[in-house]
Order: structure tokens, then C-alpha cells, then sequence
């Protein structure tokens, strides 16, 4: 078949790589808040649906046992519609929470195994001078989605709610069946137009599942043999503990009544603010980081880093305290935090890139990423239960202590000079 055009894929692609993730993560603690869970509920059980992310390194060796990237990756976008659907038609149902809950957990599943599938599509149908060059152009199809997700999506279904006489359920569901239609499409129009790489095929003469099996634990203990493991690990767990803490209790502050302590934004307030603005500022942050580190090399820029991903939390505790009105105000606060966010966040990838260095470096990432969703699952399960305790106020107070850890575990780095810096 004739070589299809990069640009024909890669966009929606990633496109379609990042949409189900927000829904994961954004529009589920969204639904449930207006459908009246508490916080601790909320974060409790939205917490868990990180697990696939977390466990996906050990079934992605698999994935080459079994079919090829390109069926996976249409597969799984089938998938992801019927899920889309799920969540739509058992979201009006008596038993929504529970029915609901099992479809975005066949959401996330999908999703994490999507995501393997598509990267390493990528690296099989692109080559390496095309790697390069559509890098940056996979990242902003991947962060419009989630200016979508997590903005145009909640705006939208708040304009809905207004139209339908604030129906919650029904709004929802149809987002959800426009999701459905939208995966669908994706599905036929990627099974039509991705390319058919000679390296991705079927093959017939398949290694036992043992081999694989005892290949990925060869893998897994040359990971944990590495040096400064027990920094690395507690790095990647807990450098982001303040964020991990904030980000779900941020999305319930910004909305929550007056009476509760909350800012009550409206769901297109909210989508304007966190959706719009704050992911304008976390893709700036990120952005400019990035360049810094590529000029000066990560270790120079590790500290500053850190303060940028810790320091600017302290705007939650004004917003908190001071209650502003003015909208203009709000975004000054949120973008802030996202910027900060994004610029430290350049440290965090950028030190698992470091340390997964040398052989079995794909596998090692792969790890590495898991730790990464592993350090969000975990503060989740409590963080709703401790803001509904304490209240916001302290809560984010309680954060800005948190921000000693990820100072603590930085210290202990050690990061060679040249790493991240653009040769001469």
C-alpha cells in the first residue's frame, strides 16, 4: 500500500490518545460532583481508575504476541466508543454509579492499552527523522485534547444543562454519545488511512508466553538493580505529591457553593478557567522548561524546577482565604499554578528519561511511568477525605507543607552535568 502521509494520522491519533484519559480523570470527578458525592467519594473512587496506568508495563510485552500495533490501535478505539456509550446509557439508570463506574474503568483499560499500542506504532511508522519532527507535533494534538476534555466538553455540557432545564444526567449522556460517535469515526477513519509498516505484523511463529514472561521480569530486575533506585523510585512517587493532592480537590473548590468554601464557578466558568486558561499555562510552562533544560542541562535547572512545582500552589490558598469575585482574578490564580506545574513537570519527565538510560531504556520507561501514576492513585484515595475534614482552607495549607517532600527527595539526585544540554 502506498506510504500514507504523516500528517494524515499522527494528529488524530493523539488526538484520540489523550480524550479518553480526561474523561478518566477530568469528567468523571466532574459528573460525580454534580450528582452530589462528596469529596471524599469523589477522589476515592475516581483514584482508582489511575490503576491501568500504573499496571499497563506488565501487560504491554504481550501486545507484540498478538495481532499488530495497528489492530490493537483500532481495536481498542471501537472499544473506547462502546465504553463512551456505556457510560452515557448507564449514567440516566437508577444504578448509574455503579454502571458508570465499570464503564470508565473499561475507559481506562482501553485507554492504557491504546497508548501503548499507538507508541510504539509511532516509532514503526515513522522513521527517525520523522520521529523528530513530528514529536512536538504529536504533543499539541495530545494537549488540544485537552483543552476539549477539559474545557470546551464541561462548557458545553454546562450549556446543555441550562438548554434542558439543568437534566444533569441527560446532558452527560449526550456529551458521552457525541464521545461515541466521535471514537467511532476515529475507528474508521484511522482503520482507513493508517499506514501498514513492514515491522508490524502478525507473526506466525509466536515466543511462548514464558519467554516473554521470563523476559520481562529480566527486565524488571535489571530496573530495580539500577543505581539510586530507592531515589529514583521515591522521587517519582512523591515529587509531585503536592499536585497530586491538589488536583482533584481544585476541581471540586473552584465549584463548590460559597457555603461549602468553594469559589462557585459555573461548569463554563470552570471550563473557561481550569480548561482553557490553566492548560494554557501549563503547556507554557512546560514549553519554556523544556527549552531552558535542552540550553543548560537538567541539573541546573532541578531547583528552580522545584520551586516552580511547589511555590505557586500557594495561590489556592488565597483563592481560598481571600473568596475573589472577579474572574480575571481566578485565572490569574489558576494560570499561575498550571505555569508553575508545567515548568516543574519538565524536571520530573525529563529525570525519567535520565534515569531509564542504557539498556532495556523503552522497557525502563515504561516502569518509570507507572511509578508516575502510581504517585497520583495514591494521595487520591485520601485527598478528598481529608478536604471534606478539614476543610479547604487548611487543606491547601496541608499542601504547601506538603511541598517540603518534594525538596527532600530532590536533594538526594544525583544528575550528570550534560544530561538534557544541546550538544555544540
Amino acid at each position: 500500500m502506498k506510504d500514507r502521509n504523516p500528517w494524515a494520522w499522527v494528529p488524530t491519533l493523539y488526538f484520540a490518545e489523550g480524550l479518553p484519559y480526561i474523561a478518566v480523570t477530568v469528567l468523571a470527578i466532574e459528573i460525580y460532583m454534580q450528582l452530589g458525592l462528596s469529596d471524599a467519594e469523589i477522589t476515592f473512587y475516581t483514584s482508582w481508575l489511575y490503576l491501568p496506568w500504573v499496571i499497563k508495563p506488565f501487560w504491554s510485552p504481550f501486545l507484540d504476541l498478538y495481532k499488530t500495533k495497528r489492530w490493537w490501535i483500532t481495536t481498542m478505539q471501537l472499544l473506547l466508543g462502546s465504553a463512551f456509550a456505556g457510560v452515557a446509557f448507564t449514567i440516566q439508570a437508577d444504578w448509574w454509579l455503579q454502571g458508570s463506574i465499570c464503564f470508565f474503568w473499561m475507559l481506562a483499560f482501553s485507554s492504557a492499552t491504546h497508548d501503548v499500542a499507538a507508541d510504539g506504532f509511532y516509532m514503526m511508522g515513522l522513521d527517525q527523522h520523522e520521529q523528530a519532527f513530528f514529536v512536538g507535533i504529536r504533543s499539541t494534538f495530545y494537549r488540544l485534547s485537552m483543552i476539549v476534555g477539559k474545557g470546551v466538553l464541561i462548557m458545553l455540557a454546562g450549556v446543555l444543562q441550562v438548554m434542558f432545564r439543568y437534566q444533569i444526567k441527560f446532558s452527560w449522556s449526550l456529551i458521552f454519545y457525541g464521545l461515541t460517535g466521535l471514537f467511532i469515526a476515529f475507528y474508521l477513519y484511522h482503520n482507513f488511512i493508517l499506514p501498514h509498516p513492514k515491522e508490524d505484523v502478525d507473526h506466525q511463529e509466536k515466543p511462548e508466553v514464558k519467554v516473554v514472561v521470563h523476559d520481562f521480569l529480566m527486565t524488571f530486575a535489571t530496573f530495580f538493580k539500577k543505581k539510586q533506585i530507592f531515589t529514583a523510585i521515591a522521587f517519582m512517587l512523591l515529587f509531585r505529591l503536592p499536585e497530586a493532592l491538589l488536583t482533584p480537590i481544585s476541581q471540586l473548590f473552584l465549584q463548590a457553593q460559597s457555603s461549602k468554601g468553594g469559589l462557585g464557578l459555573s461548569p463554563q466558568e470552570f471550563g473557561l478557567v481550569n480548561g482553557t486558561v490553566g492548560v494554557i499555562g501549563l503547556l507554557a510552562g512546560g514549553i519554556i522548561g523544556g527549552m531552558l533544560v535542552s540550553r543548560d542541562g537538567l541539573k541546573k535547572w532541578i531547583w528552580p524546577m522545584t520551586f516552580a512545582i511547589t511555590i505557586p500552589n500557594v495561590a489556592y490558598v488565597y483563592l481560598a482565604y481571600a473568596m475573589p469575585e472577579s474572574l480575571i482574578a481566578i485565572n490569574l490564580c489558576v494560570f499561575l499554578e498550571n505555569f508553575g506545574y508545567g515548568f516543574g513537570f519538565s524536571a520530573y519527565m525529563l529525570f525519567m528519561i535520565y534515569f531509564s538510560q542504557g539498556e532495556h531504556k523503552t522497557s525502563h520507561y515504561a516502569l518509570c511511568t507507572g511509578f508516575m501514576a502510581l504517585s497520583m492513585l495514591i494521595p487520591g484515595l485520601f485527598a478528598g477525605a481529608l478536604a471534606q475534614y478539614v476543610g479547604y482552607r487548611m487543606f491547601f495549607i496541608i499542601v504547601m507543607l506538603s511541598c517540603m517532600m518534594p525538596f527532600f527527595v530532590a536533594s538526594f539526585l544525583k544528575i550528570d552535568s550534560e544530561f538534557g544540554r544541546k550538544e555544540d
